[in-house]
């Protein structure tokens, strides 16, 4: 166990009831009034690309700095983790390093625009003596690596001066060696106009330090075996151990950062929060006109999705940037460091020891889909995940299969016009009378080769299709979009097939974060259905 004893994790505020406190004041304030009016005070007013933030703005204008860059491969060891994925301003946040670094600090970075540099450093710690730490603990009957052998390097306050945002933790070694840390700090009074959910879930179920993840395992299978999911996976992933991927980023700055910077560029009033304390206070998702679900936000949990469900009743709008959402069913438990520390997943409802002895939305099976929840996605998402474009092969192009005003305002788009280099990764396409919403409108119907293509889910004269949806509430009004593609964020920015097919992929996601945050979508732009006039049909 750690020398030092873990902190409280969640609602460390200043205590749960201060927390509980804060988040039904901001329950009050949005209950009859999600989204909020327009233009409610001189702090916010409309843009053609959404609602702008006086703060936001102010927030960009201040020094940047390049300095949370790390070029190449550092040398040496230097990794860790924090003692909780979000945290508030006034919250005690431990860190746990292990580094051949004769000492170390951290530096805590906000992302965003700042003038182009794209951070801003809020925080600078002492320097600590470093040291190399035990191997991890592997608890045996789920494959779950923990470090919980890690003795405590570094404590930090959150500073009262660190606006809610996704932040980079950049560790420095004395020899050179560096890696980062994520951490989003997050405001429970929040009431912006839109609420952008960082991926904690994902992100560790992909991550394979340790050598186990929902998706691998290190050893063989038993002889013969050849199954999927893998047998030699993770059953459960801890959130207490470093980040394997992307030098402790993971894919931080492809998936989402793209679109936290072109957020703040352009001084849109967002808040932040992941989606393990989504997960916790569901009722967030109420507060707010947008919920904007981000690259590959593949694994949920039941009380996230009820929130967001909720939200949607009342007229909140919901983007999808990313294919793949709600794909993986998880929940999450108390693990050796703390509370929802641990995320569960078997994959597998015959093996999830709660199969039989509760709330089948809490049994994990491979799917939302698979008993015993037999929930389809498709209902809030409006798509299917259809498989994913192979590696190392080119992204297809968006084709635009319908033109309304709201979508290609000021982009000279229109039906049948294309951006190159949009679908790539994972897909999304229409599954006709798949739970789908009455009123779904293709916007995007993209042929994707299937010489290029991973796909179980249908094949048209040598193609399958990606498609980019939008559908309204019926009752609320509320509007969803799913972009498709878990490669949009990325090819507005790093990967954007040339610079002006990243400008017009970035002009329409501007106009979708304009009817998003104007209120239900509905109201302004009733989505027109159009699935039957699909061709091929069926795809």
């Amino acid at each position: 166990m750690p020398a030092v004893a873990p902190l409280p994790r969640r609602g460390a505020l200043v205590g749960r009831a201060l927390l509980a406190a804060a988040l039904a004041a901001g329950a009050l304030a949005g209950a009859g009034r999600a989204p909020r009016a327009s233009a409610a005070s001189a702090a916010t007013f409309t843009s053609p690309v959404g609602v702008v933030s006086r703060a936001i703005l102010a927030q960009n204008r201040l020094p940047g700095t390049t300095a949370w860059k790390i070029a190449g491969t550092p040398p040496g060891l230097l990794q860790g983790f924090a003692s909780t994925d979000a945290a508030t301003p006034g919250q005690l946040v431990t860190l746990y390093v292990s580094t051949d670094a004769a000492t170390w600090h951290v530096e805590a970075y906000r992302m965003g625009w700042y003038g182009g540099t794209g951070g801003r450093l809020v925080w600078h710690s002492a320097t600590v003596r470093g040291r190399v730490q035990p191997p991890c603990a592997l608890l045996a009957a789920t494959r779950t690596t923990v470090c919980d052998t890690w003795s405590a390097g570094l404590r930090f306050t959150v500073g009262a001066n660190w606006p809610s945002g996704d932040y980079l933790l950049k560790l420095v070694g004395s020899g050179g060696q560096a890696s980062y840390v994520l951490l989003t700090v997050w405001d429970p009074t929040s009431t912006a106009t839109y609420l952008l959910v960082s991926r904690t879930l994902t992100e560790q179920g992909w991550n394979p330090y340790g050598g186990y993840d929902f998706y691998q395992g290190t050893g063989a299978c038993a002889p013969g075996a050849s199954t999927y999911p893998p047998c030699n996976r993770a059953y459960a992933v801890s959130i207490d151990r470093p980040q394997a991927v992307g030098l402790g980023a993971s894919d931080f700055l492809t998936n989402e950062y793209p679109l936290v910077q072109y957020a703040e560029r352009h001084g849109l009033d967002v808040t932040y929060v992941s989606d393990i304390t989504l997960s916790e206070h569901p009722g967030l998702a109420s507060h707010h006109r947008a919920v904007l679900s981000l690259g590959h936000d593949e694994t949920w949990t039941a009380p996230e999705l009820f929130g967001v469900q909720a939200a949607l009743r009342r007229g909140v709008n919901v983007v999808f940037f990313g294919a793949a959402a709600l794909v993986r069913h998880a929940r999450l438990e108390t693990g050796p460091m703390g509370p929802d520390t641990i995320i569960v997943d078997y994959r597998d409802s015959a093996l999830d020891p709660l199969a039989g002895h509760g709330s089948p939305w809490q049994v994990t099976g491979n799917t939302w889909a698979a008993p015993p929840t037999d929930w389809s996605a498709t209902s809030l998402v409006g798509q299917l995940y259809a498989g994913y474009v192979l590696p190392g092969r080119p992204a297809a192009p968006l084709v635009l299969f319908a033109a309304p005003p709201w979508l290609v305002r000021g982009t000279g788009l229109g039906r049948g016009s294309t951006i190159p280099g949009v679908y790539d990764s994972d897909i999304d396409h229409v599954v006709a009378g798949l739970a789908t919403p009455a009123d779904l409108e293709v916007l995007g119907h993209s042929p994707v080769p299937l010489s290029e293509t991973y796909t179980n889910q249908g094949a048209w004269g040598g193609y399958t299709y990606a498609d980019l949806t939008y559908y309204t509430d019926p009752t609320s009004q509320a509007g969803v979009i799913d972009t498709g593609t878990t490669n949009w964020i990325c090819a507005i920015g790093p990967c954007a097939a040339t610079p002006a097919a990243g400008t017009a992929l970035a002009r329409l996601t501007g106009n979708m974060l304009a009817l998003v945050g104007s209120g239900p979508a509905g109201r302004v732009a009733p989505a027109q259905a159009n699935v039957a006039t699909v061709t091929p049909p069926g795809s």
